[in-house]
């Protein structure tokens, strides 16, 4: 059953975090920055950007994907479809490593070592964190917490369920190559055109679920309406949804202006009441744990009217 597949990759990423060594994320990450500094070297022009970050895509997506599904359904024969699933559910969530990312940077602001804090906040985001205080710590924190509650927890739960190995692996290495060349940077404003829109069609319904999600686990009346009045003045269709709802069941003020790549980027204002402050990390991540809770108990569910069904 998809619940038990998906409680067992839960407890192993509780119980063991993401992989130290060898995680196949990490490989897979070299070999597109080594295929992406290959096809930048060889022509500069927009076009050929863009036609080869394409094809770097679907290449660098559909391989793996086709072979892991292989030898997973081949495995599956005797070491058993729940495990081999659960497993490979497990090297794609990070649960675990966002909780234990954002711990660090409220400790470090706990402790008021600023430096410390920036060093650690710029292991979660892409903006510049060098010149950030206290609050724009807090926020980048909560912001990244949020966002990635869908990107790296929920997202990949949903593309299980509904695809099974097959779809969880391509929008895992898609989401990935989104966070490394999803930029509109001089560098990848092209190349990394595909990467980017199909990681906005992928993650469109998972983000408006972990949105929901948080609405129904957080401070919904709140949630709701930073959702509805703040979503859609974000420039990212799915984070715009995810982080209003997510601010506003937190009851906190996020977003403001912040810095990607040497660029200051003026970015609206979402939720609403306090602002954000250190113990609103933790509540950050106590929303996104009870927003996979409640996801698990809607798959038993379906599973269990899905059972009786037959």
């Amino acid at each position: 059953m998809t619940s038990v597949t998906v409680l067992l990759a839960l407890l192993l990423d509780a119980f063991f975090g993401e992989p130290s060594r060898f995680h196949p994320l990490v490989g897979f990450g070299r070999v597109a920055r080594e295929m992406e500094n290959r096809c930048l070297k060889l022509d500069s022009s927009s076009a050929w950007q863009r036609a080869c970050g394409a094809l770097a895509t679907i290449v660098i997506v559909s391989i793996p994907t086709a072979v892991i599904s292989l030898v997973a359904a081949y495995f599956e024969q005797t070491v058993g479809n729940v495990l081999i699933a659960a497993v490979i559910l497990y090297c794609a969530i990070g649960a675990r490593s966002l909780a234990e990312h954002a711990r660090a940077v409220k400790v470090a602001l706990d402790d008021n070592t600023l430096e410390l804090a920036r060093e650690r906040t710029g292991l979660m985001v892409s903006r510049d964190t060098t010149k950030l205080h206290e609050n724009g710590l807090t926020k980048a924190t909560i912001e990244s917490v949020l966002e990635n509650g869908s990107d790296a927890v929920l997202a990949p739960i949903f593309w299980f369920a509904v695809g099974g190995i097959p779809a969880l692996v391509a929008y895992r290495l898609i989401n990935t190559l989104d966070a490394m060349w999803g930029y509109r940077s001089q560098r990848y404003r092209y190349f990394g055109s595909t990467a980017a829109v199909a990681d906005d069609l992928l993650n469109w319904i998972p983000a408006r679920l972990t949105a929901l999600a948080y609405t129904l686990v957080g401070h919904s009346t709140a949630a709701v309406r930073c959702w509805r009045e703040q979503a859609r003045l974000w420039d990212s269709p799915n984070a715009g949804p995810v982080m209003a709802a997510g601010a506003g069941a937190l009851r906190v003020q996020l977003g403001g202006a912040a810095t990607y790549h040497g660029e200051r980027h003026i970015r609206p204002d979402l939720g609403c009441g306090a602002v954000a402050g250190h113990a609103d990390i933790n509540s950050a991540l106590t929303l996104v744990r009870n927003a996979t809770i409640l996801w698990l108990l809607v798959i038993a569910t379906v599973n269990v009217l899905v059972v009786w069904e037959f």
